[in-house]
């Protein structure tokens, strides 16, 4: 690799041939602001200028993080022009966006906000605010939308576009009357938008969040008529304690549930328990398939919402491919509103189930009709990672002094097959721990199934069961997914003959998903999958057909795994959406 020396503020820097200004002053700790660039797409937008910077020989400021580096390069990123250019094109930011900084869901973690501090943009703009779009739109279950705040970055157009390749927001208009949507003016409820949240993380301000479901929640809890559930899924336990001081990938799974039986909730299950229970259904359904030679092949898995409505807007003619079985929080949603509500004696109409997920998609997955059981919804609120922080804060928790706590029985024990659900692979991982056992009869002994495990788009592995080699693949990111489905449609032989497909929508998994704290970034995912991957090794059980309290689920209640009680009421079936859906005349 050919690499290029330059000088940056006085410091000599070596970088690979193709780099960016901004990336070579950041080897060396110069951190230039940023609003459009964003680390992860390889396309540069360069289109906010606040990253300018000045390059000897060159007689107008250029964009560092869209301009090559080159031999010799002498660069200035702190001089009084460069100060005051940054200032004037924050003073246009500032004057075209919502001043309502107070009540923002991003108050004390906005970037504009920051960088109006740190440039001291304190004195009155020297032009009258005109804020460009004030409607919200709120039609989703999953994400608000709101103009006013839009920075036109087009970091939320970027990842959806590039990274995931659906394609629901998209610039439109010209001059002042540029903005950020869903094509056709469509509202996002009615747009292709699958809920993954990868535009919140992505955006800089406040121009789109998670919808708000805290104060519905506060008021079950203050019912003396409910009897309120929570369960908390794997990638939760290793991000929240962000939003309380400690460090990424440190687990807080005792705090977090001392905190939410604080909060009020009567029980707290493990969503950890229905990873498990999870597993035994799906790598049931694969080997039956496997078994009986009845197809179609791959087999995808279906936890991932996102990727669910995914495949139905895009891929609707591989639909059946889906296995049947449930996510792990609607099966804790059933389990919880019939077995426990049957062992408790408590009437399942007075039982509300709430949700701590890392994903926004999960709003939108308790909305849909085919996951209901007897006329009740299986979950009724979803509360990221993000919502039930400011619920704790609220209540004047400290997370930091608290004392450890234990998930309530009969959905309290997990396997390390379960925790590593929280990160890309995992779900593959935990799958072939058991059906290795389910087809072969035999002992698994080396449990680390390590080609499924890392970061790429695409992984594809061959595992060996009774002497036959059976490929499996992940993909990491809507975008890697969209590839490996057209590669298989065109009879890729790479990838033609797989049988088993695990995608997540969001990059490294739930751990990386649009409900963590903010920021969420490469570095940070990371942190987080070591953690996920210790509380795997620290397990005294790592498959999930070895955990006592999902045996005794299914002797006391289900039958066997698979049986026809547990068919009906674990599983599911999903139908072909429209791309999108417009009004007509007629």
């Amino acid at each position: 690799m050919s690499m290029v020396t330059l000088t940056i503020d006085g410091i000599k820097v070596e970088v690979p041939e193709g780099s960016t200004i901004y990336e070579a002053a950041k080897k060396v700790g110069i951190n230039i602001p940023i609003f459009c660039y964003h680390p992860e797409i390889k396309e540069k937008i360069g289109a906010c200028r606040i990253c300018v910077v000045e390059v000897e020989g060159m007689k107008d400021p250029v964009p560092s993080c869209s301009t090559p580096v080159r031999e010799g390069m002498i660069v200035r990123t702190n001089t009084p022009r460069i100060r005051e250019i940054r200032r004037f094109v924050l003073s246009l930011l500032l004057g075209a966006h919502s001043q309502s900084c107070t009540s923002c869901v991003r108050n004390q973690n906005c970037d504009l906000l920051r960088l109006c501090n740190l440039y001291n943009l304190d004195q009155e703009l020297p032009f009258p605010v005109q804020v460009r779009e004030k409607e919200r739109d709120n039609t989703s279950d999953a994400i608000v939308r709101d103009p006013s705040k839009c920075i036109l970055c087009g970091r939320c157009e970027a990842v959806c576009s590039v990274m995931q390749k659906v394609f629901t927001l998209g610039k439109s208009g010209r001059g002042s009357s540029t903005k950020v949507a869903p094509p056709f003016e469509l509202k996002l409820a009615d747009s292709p938008c699958v809920g993954c949240g990868q535009c919140i993380i992505a955006c800089p301000v406040g121009a789109i969040y998670e919808k708000d479901v805290t104060e519905e929640v506060w008021r079950v809890l203050d019912d003396p008529e409910k009897v309120v559930i929570v369960q908390t899924a794997p990638a939760v336990r290793v991000a929240i304690g962000e939003e309380f001081g400690f460090q990424p990938g440190e687990i807080v799974t005792g705090k977090m549930v001392r905190a939410l039986k604080m909060l009020g909730f009567d029980y707290v299950f493990d969503t950890q328990f229905g990873a498990d229970l999870t597993i035994m259904e799906e790598a049931s359904e694969v080997v039956k398939r496997i078994k009986d030679g009845n197809g179609p092949f791959p087999v995808f898995t279906s936890c991932c919402p996102a990727w669910v409505r995914f495949v139905e807007e895009y891929h609707p003619d591989m639909i059946d491919n889906f296995s049947t079985a449930m996510s792990p929080q609607q099966m804790v949603g059933v389990i919880s509103k019939t077995y426990f509500a049957e062992k408790m004696g408590i009437d399942p109409e007075k039982i509300v189930v709430v949700s701590i997920m890392p994903c926004t998609a999960k709003k939108m997955e308790i909305e849909r009709p085919e996951l209901r059981t007897n006329g009740l919804k299986n979950v009724d609120y979803v509360l990221t990672t993000r919502e039930v922080a400011r619920m704790i804060k609220q209540a004047n928790i400290d997370m930091m002094s608290l004392p450890e706590d234990e998930f309530d029985s009969p959905l309290a024990e997990s396997t390390g097959a379960a925790a590593i659900f929280g990160v890309t692979g995992g779900v593959m991982e935990a799958a072939l721990r058991s059906a290795y056992e389910f087809l072969t009869g035999k002992k698994l002994t080396d449990v680390e199934f390590k080609d499924v495990r890392g970061f790429e788009g695409i992984r594809v592995a061959e595992i060996e069961l009774e002497g036959k080699k059976v490929k499996v693949a992940v993909a990491n990111t809507l975008g890697a997914a969209d590839e490996l489905l057209n590669r298989i449609k065109n009879k890729d032989p790479e990838v033609e003959d797989i049988v088993f497909l695990e995608v997540m929508a969001c990059p490294g998994g739930c751990l990386g998903g649009g409900g963590q704290p903010i920021p969420t970034n490469e570095e940070i995912r990371k942190k987080r999958a070591e953690a996920i991957y210790k509380e795997d090794q620290m397990a005294a059980k790592k498959k999930s057909h070895e955990n006592s309290q999902v045996k005794k689920l299914y002797d006391e209640f289900l039958g066997k795994p698979y049986s026809e009680k547990a068919h009906k009421l674990l599983h599911t079936h999903y139908s072909v959406k429209p791309k999108y859906r417009m009004e007509t005349d007629s």
